[in-house]
């Protein structure tokens, strides 16, 4: 598993704590790997999800240290989302 995937474990563990996600969302870190997020924590792995995020890992990073809008990467096509809309604007104010 790679330096990267470990440390948006650790991240979005923090960021995460208290938020009721109400399914299970995908971090694709392209070259990287995969995050799972549900209402049970954060783990590394590349399961079925109800929303998967894809980014590179420059946009994926700047999300994590907050320099990166989440809805700001969507909307110039650096953030691509596929699947339950709701829920990934729900992610989108959680880590914001």
């Amino acid at each position: 598993m790679s330096d990267v995937i470990n440390q948006a474990v650790v991240v979005l563990t923090e960021k995460m704590s208290g938020v009721d996600i109400g399914g299970t969302v995908k971090f694709e870190i392209e070259d990287e790997g995969c995050v799972m997020v549900d209402d049970n924590g954060v783990r590394a792995g590349d399961d079925e999800a109800d929303v998967t995020l894809t980014a590179d890992k420059e946009t994926f990073e700047g999300m994590m240290e907050g320099e990166t809008n989440p809805t700001s990467a969507f909307m110039t096509g650096k953030l691509k989302v596929d699947g339950d809309m709701g829920m990934a604007m729900k992610l989108a104010s959680a880590l914001a």
